[in-house]
């Protein structure tokens, strides 16, 4: 079974060359498309040498022609599966060598569910599962739809960018199809951090204080690699003003959030 990446960025300089290099070595290849970032993300992105790395930039897209291009993409795939990959998106290798595992062996399923280990403040601080609202296979949490198969009919992207999905033939969503599995491969999701040195359309940054891991913590193999002068390091703490903000506001987060539970 060949796999591909389909990755879509924008102004995701921090985290890109990361996000490419922890699953590099484990699929076949890399579309990798920009959508007209500002910032270092295309050179950081050039800096990546390897014949499995295709590399477009588009220009801006307005949230129909995300949907179209994201459209365009699975079409150029010429794989048996699709794995997913945002600029924010840090994969373990074991995480990875699982999924990538599964659609190999398993002949009979549609994709692969996995959950995400969520930064927030700063990497060193973890928000709790209990924050996650995706509801998939009957669980609740960070969890995310990360790989499918190009053989299920009619599959297809539809939705404006926010809300865009994987749907088949019939008009369902993948994720509501009876041939999915979960995973226990988590992935790294560092959207709540800083991504740019510049101001992001749709940020999601957030001034929250999550739990403090501890010193036996591994993070994702590729942090600790060397990477280019270009790319800022991941390992930067929040600032006096950003913790003192994050102090005010979580316990306010925390309070809206079993609200509304």
């Amino acid at each position: 079974m060949t796999i591909w990446a389909n990755t879509i960025v924008n102004n995701e300089e921090n985290f890109i060359w990361f996000a490419i290099m922890s699953v590099l070595d484990y699929v076949d290849k890399i579309l990798v498309w920009d959508t007209g970032s500002t910032d270092k993300t295309v050179e950081v992105i050039k800096t990546i040498n390897s014949n499995k790395l295709k590399f477009k930039e588009v220009g801006k897209v307005d949230p129909m022609e995300f949907t179209k291009m994201r459209q365009k993409m699975l079409e150029e795939s010429k794989c048996d599966w699709i794995l997913i990959l945002d600029g924010d998106e840090i994969w373990w290798e074991k995480s990875i060598k699982m999924v990538v595992s599964e659609t190999n062996k398993r002949g009979n399923i549609d994709a692969v569910v996995v959950p995400m280990v969520v930064p927030v403040g700063d990497i060193y601080h973890m928000q709790d599962q209990s924050a996650g609202k995706y509801k998939l296979l009957g669980k609740t949490g960070h969890l995310s739809l990360k790989a499918f198969s190009k053989k299920i009919p009619g599959l297809h992207v539809d939705w404006p960018y926010g809300k865009e999905g994987f749907f088949d033939g019939s008009g369902k969503l993948i994720q509501e199809r009876e041939r999915i599995i979960f995973v226990d491969a988590p992935f790294l999701h560092v959207t709540h951090l800083r991504r740019s040195s510049v101001k992001r359309k749709y940020d999601k940054f957030k001034y929250e204080l999550g739990e403090k891991v501890d010193k036996s913590f591994k993070f994702p193999e590729v942090l600790y690699r060397s990477y280019p002068n270009s790319v800022a390091s991941p390992w930067n703490k929040m600032s006096g003003d950003e913790l003192i903000k994050s102090q005010i506001l979580t316990p306010l987060r925390k309070f809206k959030r079993r609200i509304l539970n």
